[in-house]
């Protein structure tokens, strides 16, 4: 039997919320979504229980992504969760930053949402392969 991976998506817009969970909808059963508005509130959430794996929105109001990794990775119990960001943003300062924190991927959100259910069945999928199913 599979392990089921819990995966924390900051997501501070409703839209992008609803079109995750219907790109997951078919694999729903093998992952617990726990989900933030911001990085305050998945810090919060962070105290509660640990996930395998965070998805992780830049462009946020509160804490954004950044201020967000920054807080995680100086962390010695919340670091080694493998973080990817999932954002509109292809600007280089923010790819270097993000990388430069310690993060996992960096995931550009397609337009189209054919393409949208293409990258994140293919990430969850690739983490799904990972340590956790041990």
């Amino acid at each position: 039997m599979d392990k089921k991976i819990k995966i924390l998506l900051i997501e501070d817009d409703k839209i992008e919320i609803l079109k995750f969970n219907r790109a997951i909808s078919s694999i729903l059963q093998k992952h617990i979504i726990t989900q933030a508005n911001n990085g305050k509130e998945a810090l919060s959430l962070l105290e509660k229980g640990l996930p395998n794996i965070i998805l992780l929105d830049l462009n946020m109001p509160d804490t954004n992504g950044i201020e967000f990794l920054t807080i995680l990775k100086s962390d010695d119990k919340l670091k080694h969760i493998p973080t990817i960001v999932l954002t509109t943003s292809d600007n280089d300062k923010d790819i270097s930053e993000c990388y430069r924190l310690g993060i996992a991927g960096y995931v550009l959100k397609p337009l189209k949402y054919q393409d949208y259910e293409k990258k994140i069945s293919t990430v969850l999928a690739y983490w799904s392969l990972n340590e956790f199913k041990k």
